[in-house]
C-alpha cells in the first residue's frame, strides 16, 4: 500500500490494488473538516485523478463514531472571522466542490456512525454509500436556523425525490440506516463488522470491470440528471465512441470467446 505525504495528518491518503483510499482523520471532532483538511482533500483527489492505477476512490471517516460532522467550527473564531478570511475560506470550499464534481471515477462512501448536515453533504458527493446499521443520518438547518445553498439541495431532491427532502429539512430529524436506506439515501447497509470487507469488495469489483465503460456511464448518467437544455450529448456520445474503439473493448470480447477473465487496461 502507498501512502501519499500530505500537509496535515488529519487526512490519510492510501493506494493499493486500484483503489484510493481517503480518510478524514479527526475522530475526536467526529471528523469535521478544517481548512487544511480541505486543501488536503484537493491535493489527493488530483492525485487519484492522475493515477491511472487507481480506478475506484473510497473515503471514509476514522473511528466508529462518524463519517462526517460537517466543517470544523472551532476554527472560525482564527480562520473565518473576517470578511477577506470569509472569503477565503469560502473560495477553498468552492473548490473542494468542484474538485468533487469534476471526479471521473467512480467514489464510494463508506460510512459509519453519525453523518448528518455536513457530512451528510459530503457524502452524497459519492457514486455510491454504503454504511452500518448503527449510522445516523440528517439536516438538522431547520434546529440551526441554517440556509443551505441551492446546489446542496438539489443533490438530495435528485437522489430521494422532493417530498422526501422537505420532511428531511422541514423535520430535521434523525434517521436511522434502515430508514436512509428505503428513501435512497443510502445503496446498501452492512452490520459494522463487516463494513471494511463489503466496502473493499465492491470497489475491487468495480476496479475491475473496463475502466472507460464506467467513465462512460458515469458521464452519460450525469448528463441525465440535468435540465435537457443543459445536457452535453456530445460528450455523451464521445464517451461511448471511446469505449467502441478501446483496446479494452477488444480485450473483452476476446476474453469472452476464450473463456477468461479479461485484463483491461482503461485505453
Amino acid at each position: 500500500m502507498t501512502r501519499l505525504s500530505l500537509a496535515t495528518e488529519k487526512m490519510i491518503a492510501e493506494k493499493a490494488d486500484g483503489i484510493g483510499w481517503m480518510t478524514f482523520n479527526n475522530p475526536e471532532r467526529r471528523n469535521a473538516i478544517g481548512f487544511a483538511m480541505r486543501e488536503a482533500i484537493l491535493e489527493i483527489i488530483e492525485d487519484f485523478e492522475n493515477d491511472d492505477d487507481v480506478r475506484v476512490i473510497v473515503m471514509k471517516g476514522a473511528g466508529d463514531k462518524a463519517f462526517v460532522s460537517g466543517s470544523d467550527i472551532s476554527e472560525f473564531a482564527e480562520l473565518r472571522s473576517t470578511p477577506e478570511q470569509i472569503k477565503i475560506y469560502d473560495d477553498l470550499s468552492s473548490r473542494v466542490n468542484a474538485a468533487y464534481d469534476t471526479i471521473r471515477k467512480p467514489l464510494i462512501a463508506m460510512i459509519r456512525g453519525f453523518c448528518m448536515g455536513g457530512g451528510l453533504g459530503t457524502a452524497l458527493q459519492a457514486d455510491l454509500r454504503i454504511a452500518t446499521s448503527d449510522s445516523v443520518f440528517g439536516v438538522p438547518a431547520a434546529r440551526l436556523g441554517l440556509g443551505y445553498p441551492y446546489r446542496n439541495m438539489k443533490r438530495i431532491v435528485d437522489l430521494i425525490g422532493p417530498s422526501r427532502t422537505k420532511e428531511v429539512f422541514f423535520t430535521a430529524n434523525r434517521y436511522s440506516a434502515a430508514e436512509a436506506l428505503s428513501m435512497g439515501l443510502i445503496n446498501k447497509v452492512v452490520e459494522p463488522d463487516e463494513l471494511e470487507d463489503a466496502v473493499a469488495e465492491l470497489a475491487a469489483t468495480i476496479a475491475e470491470n473496463a475502466p472507460l465503460t464506467v467513465k462512460m456511464a458515469k458521464i452519460i448518467i450525469g448528463e441525465s440528471v440535468k435540465p435537457e437544455s443543459q445536457r452535453d450529448l456530445d460528450a455523451c456520445q464521445a464517451a461511448v465512441d471511446m469505449c467502441m474503439n478501446s483496446e479494452d473493448y477488444k480485450e473483452g470480447r476476446t476474453a469472452f470467446m476464450e473463456k477468461r477473465k479479461p485484463e483491461f487496461k482503461g485505453r
